[in-house]
């Protein structure tokens, strides 16, 4: 809970806020069953009258489980559509070389990408700043010029669902050329991470 509540207060962009969406979704819909003890059914049901053979109703739980999985269809739709878009602008760099900035939240990834490309990208010192892909411009001497692309940071024990929200996020760095994995030497998790 705590990581998506983090989540939502970082993400800025469409497709960040769609993700941290079906996160929520997802994470709260397994939690619905103890949110609702307390309620009986509601709608339907009767003994004569209007109502009458329209058996016993539908509780407040059943609804709700409806409406959330109604929502995180529509929400993975447009996610689709997004990761459709991600895909063929990302296929389109074929002609250039792509590197992708990975690791763990935190490790300095944006601070990275800052010092080797000028990009005026958020640098801060907390947990998942970044949650949207930023690509730039990198021009390695004797080389010439690469995309670079700052992804959003792991995290260890990330549940499977939540993974799976950010997948187009993470598109950049499943078709880089080359992940430059960024370690915060200074941790005391480095070597783990």
């Amino acid at each position: 809970e705590v990581i998506l509540d983090i989540f939502a207060t970082h993400a800025r962009t469409h497709e960040a806020m769609l993700q941290v969406e079906l996160a929520q979704l997802m994470y709260f819909r397994t939690r619905l069953k103890r949110m609702w003890t307390h309620l009986e059914r509601v709608g339907g049901g009767g003994t004569g009258g209007l109502g009458a053979g329209r058996g016993p109703g539908e509780k407040q739980l059943e609804t709700d489980r409806r409406l959330i999985d109604k929502r995180i269809s529509e929400l993975k739709d447009r996610l689709k559509e997004v990761e459709d878009r991600r895909i063929r602008t990302v296929s389109l760099r074929h002609e250039q070389p792509t590197v992708s900035l990975v690791g763990y939240t935190n490790a300095g990834k944006s601070t990275l990408m800052r010092a080797l490309t000028g990009a005026d990208v958020l640098v801060e010192d907390k947990l998942f700043a970044t949650l949207d892909t930023r690509t730039r411009r990198w021009k390695l001497p004797n080389f010439g010029e690469v995309l670079l692309s700052d992804t959003v940071g792991f995290v260890r024990n990330l549940p499977h669902h939540l993974v799976a929200s950010f997948r187009s996020t993470l598109e950049e760095a499943r078709r880089a050329d080359l992940l430059l994995h960024v370690v915060d030497a200074s941790s005391p998790e480095a070597e783990r991470q």
